[in-house]
């Protein structure tokens, strides 16, 4: 039983610094956008919380923030800070923003851990958990960049969704061996931001298919 509350109390320690890294860069995204008050808290709201949602009908449980208070109440907090703070004052693309890239860097390997915990939780096969991981990892995103018409990010930026699965992996072995308390996975949360961020930095893309002409 102290096993289990203390797994909980991990999962959702990492899932809040995920959700408030995630709004923090829907609120960039969403102030870069040009949009009024209500799109960019849509741009937070989506970025921050439409992952788990997935992730959470997905597995067939309850959707976690629409029967809790904290993550919406996480989102609205970082807008208000963000705003007092005038956070967005700087005028430079998206993929130059280091806050931005860092914040989303934290926020697609926080979700990936996550979505795996959920997983493991409900039995699935490793074939489970990696798709919850990418899904609960990438999809605020897919979601946000759909809603504002773009072509979302995990699909032409360099190792994004590369990152979840292989942190998704990491995580389903570490928990095979009994090595998934908050200690190991603090090491995997900075090893899985490292990576993206490197990723992103050395601008790593997976191959194409050219199309022969």
């Amino acid at each position: 039983l102290v096993g289990s509350e203390m797994c909980i109390r991990d999962r959702l320690l990492t899932e809040y610094i995920g959700i408030a890294s995630a709004a923090l860069s829907g609120y960039l995204y969403g102030v870069k956008k040009e949009c009024d008050l209500l799109g960019i808290f849509m741009a937070a709201f989506l970025t921050a919380l439409s992952g788990g949602i997935l992730r959470d009908v997905l597995v067939g449980r309850d959707v976690y923030s629409f029967t809790h208070y904290m993550p919406i109440s996480i989102v609205l907090a970082v807008i208000l800070f963000a705003m007092a703070f005038k956070i967005h004052t700087k005028r430079e693309s998206l993929d130059k923003s280091t806050l931005f890239v860092m914040s989303d860097a934290i926020d697609i390997v926080s979700f990936s851990i996550v979505g795996s915990m959920v997983a493991l939780e409900y039995g699935y096969n490793i074939f489970g958990v990696l798709l919850i991981a990418l899904a609960n990892g990438v999809g605020g995103g897919i979601f946000r960049d759909m809603l504002y018409n773009e072509v979302p990010w995990f699909m032409k930026t360099g190792f994004y969704g590369t990152v979840c699965i292989v942190t998704g992996l990491i995580y389903y072995f570490m928990d095979l061996v009994g090595l998934n308390n908050m200690f190991f996975i603090m090491i995997l949360f900075t090893f899985g931001v490292a990576f993206r961020m490197i990723a992103h930095k050395k601008n790593w893309r997976l191959p194409k298919i050219e199309e022969e002409k």
